[in-house]
């Protein structure tokens, strides 16, 4: 067993170089770690999150497995999970496929599906994909078996920018909520200057943020950063 990943690079405000977090943990656990496609040495590899192009001559000297947490093909791209919940999905789950030069259009060989709760963050999900992920590969290692991906329902989960954070008031509350919850708990959406990590549809039907950050502070309930306004 060997890890691939991305080399290390200047992370963080201080811009320091650092590992990637999955090699940071390989190190810790004793797993040789390998940052050069050509330089791995293996019949079947495991591609979770990596972000990077996969060439085709390295397609062909291996059988690359995609863990894409999404339910094939809805969702293809880089934000399934975020751009799942936006869209007030209320069912997501796990798809392991075969990875081929086209995005997450590979043949299926293992999917399960979960619900996700009203109050789940892509955080919540992300971890529940995880369970999951983990389950399926027990399954479909030792004898991995493909189905092709229907061409109905393809939609792409294109990555988040800077416009998707804004919280735009004139939005229905529930549109906003979802949009929150999607950035929770690693980007944030925004309000004005505030970052929303939490919210509701209040009782009268509006838009009610309950965890906020202000520029350049900490997280801290909302009504406590209208107590400091004050």
């Amino acid at each position: 067993m060997q890890l691939l990943t991305r080399a290390d690079k200047p992370r963080g405000r201080g811009r320091r170089v650092a590992a990637t977090p999955a090699k940071e943990v390989a190190e810790r656990l004793g797993i040789p770690v390998v940052e050069d496609r050509d330089a791995v040495d293996a019949d079947v590899v495991v591609v979770c999150a990596y972000g990077l192009l996969i060439p085709e001559s390295a397609l062909e000297r291996a059988l690359w497995l995609n863990v894409h947490p999404s339910l094939l093909p809805r969702w293809r791209g880089a934000a399934p999970v975020e751009r799942a919940i936006m869209a007030g999905d209320t069912r997501t789950g796990v798809t392991i496929h075969r990875t081929i030069k086209e995005l997450d259009a590979g043949p299926i060989a293992a999917q399960e599906a979960f619900l996700i709760a009203p109050d789940d963050d892509a955080g919540a999900v992300y971890a529940r994909s995880a369970e999951f992920a983990e389950r399926l590969l027990d399954v479909v290692l030792p004898h991995p078996e493909f189905t092709l991906q229907p061409d109905e329902g393809v939609t792409y989960g294109e990555k988040i920018t800077a416009a998707d954070r804004i919280l735009d008031p004139t939005l229905p509350a529930l549109d906003l909520v979802n949009r929150v919850r999607a950035l929770s708990p690693h980007i944030g959406a925004k309000l004005g200057d505030l970052i929303v990590w939490k919210a509701r549809v209040g009782d009268d039907g509006a838009f009610e943020p309950l965890e906020v950050q202000p520029a350049g502070g900490r997280r801290m309930p909302y009504d406590a950063y209208l107590r400091g306004r004050r």
